[in-house]
């Protein structure tokens, strides 16, 4: 069973841009946007995201190797540009640069050389067809699901026990798909029926670039098989209720449950032969999907894993191999004319392979810890206001106000880099072997999981490194996380005005604190334990709340006929919305301190607050990476968190004198307030 990381904390994608030299004044004078982004020609209370954006999104275009151009992909670009000098480094004389620095250089190297990929062409594929051809039988079968790197229709992973958050559990769920999700196959019209046919010939291409006969039939047996699975699948949005996901089973229930994947067979060969229980995330998938173990013929199995192993190592084989995943996956389903350059594409399968050994070096070379003092400030002045929200608002009784107190009081904030780093001494890299790095690197990370369950889970270890443009939070330990990369202006600078932090930094503070009480990270109390600590009547409030958004949400398109779907992408509108109220109440409070702020370029301070807000979700995507977005992601598209959060909010009417006949306007009753 191949293994997939549970991710129930719900992490978001942030907008900033590159830091810039100190010199007392904001990177975007005079305040820390960027005005001329901004378009005057809109009214705020029409269309909030183009007043702020506007005049960008009309002089900027995608550039021809990028999903998306923002604010984020400028930070994105820098920070490849930073770890592409430290791989280099470390490839132009891995001997002398130490063992990280030669596993760094060396991984890199074998990436770069493609004369050798080519030179070696099918070899390195060779071994692991054979071993898939070699199997005689649905024993051997599960066997092989139950190997690091190979295909299985069953997902595998290793996470805090929702039950029991200091100990680790093992859980499996759905998995199996070669198409982004199971709307892909199900979906009918004209546009799903062309991403069908396309997958088919993508399939085709890759057995015949292998060497294997007959790939047109075995690709249509492959889509077949695919096909049915999706049809088992549940909806995205039923597998994010923990709820329903949480349902430990022991290893005799698990037997007969679904016995057609041999669990006393598959996890000894995971190390997992001790293991007493398992819990089953969508149950009714594992179930059925098993089933097709059975009802399905052996051989159509084997070209299943010959295919989904080919495309899942398509990137480290001959050059044709990768372009054709590219052109499926990228150009066909996303809309990407160009692909990146090799050097990008290094740094990710480094980052990946040996992020923390990369992220100690960019922590070392880019990250001042005066940032970290400097938002353990801004922290504790949000959690200030936060405590303030609860204890005054009028949904909450006493007996929930007091759990939800305790709760926050036990928030544990991470900032920068982790206290101690992976240690990858034993993971073997040769500058000659691409595919067998990635693959050591794939068994080295599930043996780092291992190794982790023999002890309590150590609270210091981080789920993103230094160098990544993102923040999360993770409910079994309560903690809220931010890398050293997202610290930087605009997002968060030390000399930009208050209300430019407040709006883009704060919400992002506020958006992660929030997500210990969005409709998920709410049934987790303060230990992090799944644990229902609400009264009945404060929870059917919170509910209530919660699904006013959901149908506010459900009736944007961003593209004719296809909806954000509310329920899915709820747990990060609540964390956009109560993060953003919270934040206003942390400026409000500023201000009650420093005094009220001068108006700037015509601007009040809650003027600037907003503005900010808005112009950290500066984006615009391609089409076919935001109908993927659509269909698959937990995040509503960055148009719809500014305007669809900001119509809410009573201070952004009275800001902007946002009345009756403006497109965005929403009577009072019908506005949701969360905090």
């Amino acid at each position: 069973m191949s293994k997939k990381f549970l991710l129930l904390a719900a992490a978001s994608i942030f907008a900033v841009a590159p830091a810039t030299a100190r010199n007392g004044q904001p990177t975007f004078a005079p305040w820390g946007v960027d005005l001329t982004a901004m378009d005057s020609t809109v009214k705020p209370g029409d269309n909030f995201f183009q007043y702020v954006n506007g005049a960008w999104s009309k002089r900027t275009e995608i550039a021809p190797d990028r999903t998306f151009v923002g604010i984020d992909s400028v930070l994105n670009d820098q920070i490849d540009r930073d770890v592409r000098a430290i791989v280099e480094d470390m490839a132009k004389d891995s001997a002398s640069s130490g063992h990280i620095g030669q596993q760094i250089g060396d991984f890199y190297g074998s990436w770069m050389d493609e004369a050798t990929i080519a030179a070696k062409g099918l070899a390195p594929l060779k071994p692991h067809l054979d071993r898939i051809a070699a199997v005689k039988n649905k024993a051997e079968l599960a066997d092989l699901f139950a190997i690091v790197g190979y295909p299985s229709p069953v997902s595998l992973s290793i996470f805090p026990d929702l039950s029991d958050p200091t100990r680790y559990g093992v859980y499996t769920g759905q998995g199996g798909l070669g198409l982004p999700n199971r709307d892909y196959y199900l979906l009918e019209g004209a546009k799903y029926d062309g991403y069908r046919a396309a997958y088919k010939g993508y399939l085709t291409k890759l057995f015949t670039l292998a060497g294997i006969s007959d790939a047109a039939a075995r690709a249509d047996r492959v889509y077949a098989l695919e096909a049915a699975i999706a049809k088992v699948h549940w909806k995205p949005e039923d597998s994010r209720d923990v709820s329903k996901i949480y349902n430990p089973m022991d290893r005799a229930k698990l037997a007969s449950f679904a016995p057609q994947l041999q669990w006393d067979r598959a996890l000894p060969k995971l190390g997992l032969g001790d293991l007493k229980t398992v819990v089953v995330m969508e149950t009714s998938a594992v179930q059925e999907t098993a089933k097709l173990i059975d009802s399905v013929p052996l051989d159509t199995w084997k070209d299943y894993e010959a295919a989904r192993f080919i495309s899942n190592h398509a990137t480290y084989l001959p050059k044709e191999f990768d372009q054709a995943r590219f052109d499926f996956y990228s150009k066909t389903l996303r809309d990407v004319p160009t692909q990146r350059d090799r050097w990008k594409r290094g740094v990710d399968l480094v980052n990946g392979a040996l992020g923390e050994a990369v992220g100690q070096i960019y922590v070392q070379r880019h990250y001042p810890p005066e940032a970290s003092r400097q938002m353990g400030e801004l922290i504790q002045n949000f959690r200030a206001a936060l405590q303030e929200k609860i204890e005054t608002n009028s949904w909450m009784d006493a007996a929930t106000k007091k759990e939800a107190l305790a709760k926050l009081a036990t928030f544990d904030p991470r900032t920068g880099h982790p206290v101690k780093y992976i240690d990858y001494s034993t993971l073997k890299v040769d500058r000659s072997d691409l595919l067998g790095n990635y693959m050591r690197s794939e068994q080295f990370d599930w043996n780092l999981e291992l190794e982790r369950m023999k002890k309590p889970v150590d609270r210091a270890l981080w789920g993103m490194t230094p160098q990544t443009n993102n923040a999360y939070y993770d409910p079994t330990q309560n903690q809220i996380t931010f890398p050293a990369a997202i610290l930087q202006p605009p997002y968060f600078d030390p000399d930009a005005d208050a209300a430019a932090n407040y709006g883009s930094i704060g919400a992002t503070i506020g958006h992660e604190i929030g997500h210990g009480f969005d409709d998920q990270g709410r049934k987790f109390d303060g230990s992090g334990k799944l644990r229902d600590w609400w009264t009945e009547a404060s929870a059917k409030q919170y509910d209530a709340r919660a699904q006013r958004l959901v149908k506010q949400y459900d009736a944007y398109e961003p593209i004719p006929g296809v909806h954000i779907k509310g329920q899915l992408t709820l747990g990060e509108d609540l964390g956009d919305l109560g993060g953003l109220e919270v934040a206003y109440s942390a400026y409000r409070r500023y201000v009650a301190t420093h005094g009220e702020p001068p108006v700037i370029n015509g601007m009040t301070g809650d003027q600037r607050f907003f503005v900010a807000y808005g112009y950290s979700w500066q984006r615009k995507n391609r089409e076919g990476a935001l109908r993927a977005q659509l269909l698959t992601d937990e995040h509503s598209p960055a148009e719809y968190r500014v305007n669809g959060v900001v119509r809410n909010m009573d201070e952004w009417y009275k800001a902007f004198n946002v009345k009756p006949g403006n497109k965005m306007y929403l009577p009072p009753e019908e506005r949701v307030r969360i905090w």
